[in-house]
């Protein structure tokens, strides 16, 4: 019996759903997901996002900036991008990702770049007062020095620590969890600790999959009875409050 549930964090606009798009959209609706949440990153991203939501009723927009294009982008696609998340704010439920990644960035110019495009997209989501949803990889609390002041925070596809996590949630913010946590030890710890109000579920698709190959928004389903397992509740109540949480954070 397939739980609602929505997949806070996609990206069904990605090249390796080219092959079979609207079949993998059939194939969530059937494993009971109720709603996606299309994260854009670049311009062409954002555009297929909004496509994407304009023709089906249970896919929402976020409008992000890739921390790549951050770091490495000129400063004139990084100011098309954000022009382009202002000038179509509207029809998105949330402003990201975005957010840094500190894996890659060798240098102290390179993190400095990162930081001032990500700051400029804070400046966007407070101004439209819309949830923010962060990319933080080794730089958890690196970003939540940076949002204090954003009313509403997604920590997409969190993995930093038990402490970090602590901080984030006690600002009021939200932990995401991927599909890692159906095979990661440290995700499972973190869904254990987690408080169930601050909790959001994601595929994080087409990465992270808990099956063999290209994940889909579909296999969200199988966190469900892991999360309850290592709360000790039921898989019901889980689908339940994180889909709730969703509608919360996205005002869907």
């Amino acid at each position: 019996m397939p739980y609602p549930i929505i997949d806070s964090h996609c990206h069904l606009d990605f090249p390796k759903f080219n092959p079979d798009r609207e079949e993998a959209i059939l194939r969530a609706r059937k494993a009971g997901v109720i709603g996606m949440i299309n994260s854009g990153i670049s311009l062409k991203g954002n555009r297929m996002s909004l496509e994407l939501a304009e023709k089906n009723e249970d896919i929402h927009a976020a409008l992000g900036l890739n921390p790549d294009i951050g770091r490495e982008g000129n400063d004139d696609i990084i100011n098309s991008i954000l022009a382009q998340i202002e000038a179509n704010a509207e029809n998105a439920v949330g402003i990201g990702e975005a957010g840094l990644d500190f894996q890659d960035c060798k240098t102290n110019e390179e993190r400095q770049r990162q930081t001032a495009s990500f700051e400029k997209v804070i400046e966007i989501a407070k101004n439209l007062d819309k949830p923010l949803v962060v990319h933080a990889r080794m730089a958890e609390a690196e970003v939540l020095k940076l949002v204090k002041g954003v009313d509403t925070v997604v920590y997409h596809c969190y993995s930093g620590s038990l402490e970090t996590m602590q901080e984030i949630v006690d600002a009021g913010y939200y932990i995401s969890l991927a599909t890692l946590v159906c095979f990661s030890e440290h995700h499972q710890n973190l869904a254990a600790k987690v408080p169930l109000e601050n909790l959001l579920l994601e595929t994080d698709s087409p990465f992270l999959s808990p099956r063999k190959g290209r994940n889909e928004p579909a296999y969200i389903a199988d966190s469900i009875p892991v999360v309850a397992q290592v709360k000790e509740m039921e898989p019901a109540e889980i689908a339940r409050d994180t889909t709730e949480n969703a509608r919360k954070v996205f005002g869907i």
